[in-house]
């Protein structure tokens, strides 16, 4: 069947069974590997991508309830708070095998679009459930601080 989506702002036709999860859609039949497969329960955050504005774990969404939405994936965030999150990413050398990475930037951006002064419980309550492999969890939670910083100024 075809499905119609808005991928990082550009309108898209993909053909697939209804059933298959917008993480393969991403990857298979859009190319865009930035999205990473870790768990498929929806329990590591490394397939996180925004539909319609809100953090979504992307191997548990079939394509058919997607039909219409707009998804943001790691490759099309843009914008200020998406540029503050990898300035600060980049400044802490957060990244150590970086599998998990694109999963936890995107969760960062949509704490920091709905939060742009997190204390450290914020972060932390709002990060819970994005698993890092490498526990640079130190790092990431310095690293939103900071992204927080960058946008305060």
């Amino acid at each position: 069947m075809n499905f119609s989506i808005t991928v990082n702002g550009i309108k898209k036709t993909v053909e697939a069974d209804p059933e298959t999860p917008v993480l393969w859609v991403l990857r298979d039949n859009l190319r865009l590997t930035g999205t990473k497969y870790g768990c498929g329960v929806a329990s590591c955050g490394a397939c996180t991508v925004h539909i319609n504005g809100e953090p979504t774990r992307s191997c548990q969404v079939p394509i058919e309830d997607a039909e219409g939405a707009s998804i943001t994936t790691i490759e099309g965030a843009r914008g200020r708070v998406a540029q503050s999150v990898q300035q600060a990413w980049e400044e802490l050398s957060v990244v150590q095998c970086g599998y998990c990475q694109s999963g936890q930037i995107m969760s960062a951006i949509s704490l920091l679009s709905r939060n742009p002064r997190p204390d450290e419980a914020d972060i932390n309550d709002y990060m819970w459930g994005n698993a890092c492999r490498c526990a640079t969890y130190q790092r990431i939670r310095a690293a939103v601080q900071r992204a927080s910083e960058i946008l305060e100024s």
